[in-house]
């Protein structure tokens, strides 16, 4: 890559170890050089050049930023940027929660406050290309449901379109809540809510495409609601078994 020496300070003056240094040297050239996925990352021997480090150092340091999901490691290729750099499953340790059902009922209660307004923004703000997007998730959601598929994949990635309808750069950053919410809740209700889900996504399809802001929202409203009254039915269900 050309002019990558001027990316790169000499980095034996700070507190922190070496790999460490070196990692935040790499993420620095990401960001300035705007690379992505598609972009290999130089060779372990050329980096220790760089940065006039050992070939070790180098080594620990891409380690840092693979556990992280900054950089990827593809067999036979090399190293490059990850698809979503820096974004993990599970960023805030919600399958370590020992209650389940209860974190189940409060991630509904968080995204009844959330999804509502990212409905209403998507409505507002979805583009042509988006709203593409938007109807091909609805459409997988749909096919996974009438053939009796598991369709919480499916399901999450409907909800992650609607996200990137926003065109607001923090959005998409929340949808690990999202998506741990709905997979969680397709799992304890054994998917039941088919026909809700059904019918809520199509209205709430219906109404950003419409830029109907106010209707998305409350088509939003009405979907959380239903998510939220099944999970209840199911912890009653459950305490009752007990």
């Amino acid at each position: 890559m050309e002019g990558m020496e001027a990316h790169f300070e000499t980095i034996h003056t700070k507190d922190t170890s070496l790999p460490e240094q070196t990692a935040e040297q790499i993420s620095k050239l990401i960001v300035e050089q705007r690379l992505t996925s598609k972009d290999k990352l130089p060779s372990e021997f050329e980096l220790a050049e760089l940065l006039h480090v050992g070939r070790g150092t180098v080594r620990e340091g891409v380690k840092l930023l693979v556990a992280r999901n900054v950089l990827e490691i593809r067999r036979g290729k090399g190293t490059y940027i990850a698809q979503n750099p820096g974004e993990i499953p599970d960023p805030l340790g919600f399958a370590y929660y020992p209650d389940q059902l209860r974190l189940a009922m409060d991630l509904v209660e968080i995204r009844g406050q959330m999804e509502p307004w990212v409905a209403r923004t998507a409505a507002e703000r979805a583009d042509s290309e988006s709203l593409k997007v938007l109807r091909e998730a609805c459409s997988v959601v749909e096919q996974d449901i009438l053939a009796q598929r598991d369709h919480s994949q499916s399901d999450v990635q409907f909800h992650v379109a609607i996200a990137e309808c926003t065109h607001n750069l923090v959005v998409p950053k929340l949808i690990p809540v999202i998506t741990y919410a709905i997979e969680l809740f397709v799992s304890l209700t054994e998917g039941r809510l088919k026909t809700e889900t059904l019918v809520g996504h199509r209205e709430l399809l219906d109404a950003i495409c419409d830029k109907d802001g106010e209707r998305a929202a409350n088509a939003m409203k009405q979907h959380i609601e239903y998510n939220r009254a099944m999970l209840a039915g199911c912890i009653q269900e459950l305490s009752e078994r007990e």
